[in-house]
């Protein structure tokens, strides 16, 4: 799922990990994806009009049930 963010942004996402801020005019967007297994490792796709930009993941700790691993 998509979010594209017409307006100010109203989260401003703040982690108390090594001074980690993000602003509302650095976040062009959110995704929302399941993990999935590749090989031995994981992979959660993204829209080909992202590659070549920054993200950044955030991992909650809910477990989807239908997730194959």
């Amino acid at each position: 799922m998509l979010w594209d963010l017409p307006g100010p942004l109203w989260v401003i996402v703040d982690l108390n990990k090594d001074g980690f801020c993000l602003s509302e005019s650095e976040v062009e967007g959110f995704l929302e994806r399941v993990v999935t297994s590749i090989g031995t490792s994981g992979k959660a796709d993204v829209p080909r009009r992202y590659i070549g930009k920054r993200v950044y993941i955030v991992i909650t700790k809910e477990k989807v049930n239908d997730a194959k691993e």
